[in-house]
C-alpha cells in the first residue's frame, strides 16, 4: 500500500501542475495496474499537499493581492493598486468555476470510470497546447473578462484527461496575458477552487474525523510525495511557459491520448 501511495502521490504532484491532466493520469494508472480508486481520504490529503505547494511557490503574489484587496475595501484610493482588479478578477473567475463545475459534475463523475474517454480527451488537451504554442505573446494587464474566460476553462477542466493548467494558461495567453501573467493566473486562480473541492470532499467523506480515521497505510508518503513533486513540476512549467514551449507536452498529450485509445479499443 506504501507503494501506491508513493507512486499515486507522484502522479498527483507532477500532472497537477504540468499540463497533462492529473486526473486522467490517475485514471490511466490505476487502469493500467489494476489499483482500485484510492481512499477519499487520501485523494483530500493529495489535494491538500498541491494545495500548499502552489501557496508556498506563489506566496509572494498571494500576500500582494490579498494586502491590494483588503486595502481597496476600506480606501477608494488603494483601488487604484494592481492587487485590487487581480483579486476581484480571481474571484469572478472562481464563481464562474463553480457554475460550470456544477453543471457538468454528474457527467464527470461517470466518465472518471472511463479510460477510453480520457484518452480522447488527453488528445483534445494535446491540440489546445499545440494551438496556444502558437500564440504570439502580448502584456495585457488581468481583467474581469479575462477572469471569467479563464474560469470557464477552468470549470472544463473538471472532465478526466482535459488539463486545467493547459486550458487555463492557453486562454490567459488567447486573453492577452503575457506567458509569465498566464502562468501565475492560472495558478492563483486554481488556489480558491482546490480548496472548495477539499473541503466539499471532506464533507462527502464524513468530516475531518472520518477523514483521518480512514487513511490507508502510508499516507503521509504519498503528501510528501505530491508536494515535493509539485514544487518540482511548477519550478520547470513556469520556465516551460516562459519560454514558450508548450508544443512538447502537445505532443506527449497526443501520443498518450492515442496510446490509451489503442489498448481500449484493442481489448473490446
Amino acid at each position: 500500500m506504501r507503494l501506491q501511495c508513493a507512486l499515486l502521490g507522484l502522479v498527483q504532484g507532477i500532472t497537477e501542475f504540468l499540463p497533462v491532466s492529473s486526473s486522467g493520469h490517475l485514471v490511466i494508472v490505476q487502469e493500467l495496474l489494476g489499483w482500485s480508486d484510492p481512499a477519499l481520504s487520501f485523494d483530500v490529503m493529495l489535494h491538500l499537499s498541491t494545495m500548499t505547494a502552489t501557496l508556498l511557490f506563489f506566496r509572494k503574489e498571494v500576500v500582494r493581492i490579498a494586502r491590494d484587496w483588503f486595502s481597496g475595501l476600506f480606501s477608494i484610493r488603494d483601488r487604484d493598486l494592481p492587487g485590487w482588479r487581480y483579486g476581484w478578477s480571481v474571484i469572478l473567475g472562481t464563481l464562474v468555476t463553480v457554475f460550470i463545475a456544477l453543471l457538468s459534475r454528474p457527467l464527470a463523475e461517470v466518465l472518471f470510470s472511463s479510460p477510453l474517454f480520457a484518452g480522447f480527451a488527453l488528445i483534445i488537451t494535446g491540440f489546445v497546447l499545440r494551438y496556444g504554442s502558437r500564440i504570439v505573446p502580448r502584456d495585457l494587464p488581468v481583467s474581469l473578462s479575462t477572469g471569467i474566460k479563464v474560469g470557464l476553462a477552468q470549470g472544463l477542466s473538471i472532465l478526466p484527461g482535459i488539463s486545467r493548467s493547459g486550458m487555463t494558461i492557453v486562454t490567459g495567453l488567447r486573453c492577452g496575458l503575457s506567458p509569465r501573467e498566464a502562468f501565475s493566473f492560472s495558478f492563483l486562480l486554481s488556489l480558491p477552487a482546490i480548496l472548495g473541492a477539499t473541503v466539499l470532499e471532506v464533507v462527502k467523506a464524513g468530516g475531518i474525523s472520518e477523514v483521518v480515521t480512514s487513511l490507508p497505510t502510508g499516507w503521509w508518503i504519498g503528501m510528501a510525495t505530491a508536494f515535493a513533486s509539485g514544487l518540482f513540476a511548477l519550478g520547470i512549467l513556469r520556465r516551460v511557459v516562459i519560454r514558450g514551449r508548450l508544443g512538447f507536452f502537445a505532443v506527449y498529450c497526443i501520443a498518450a491520448g492515442l496510446f490509451v485509445v489503442f489498448l481500449n479499443l484493442i481489448g473490446g
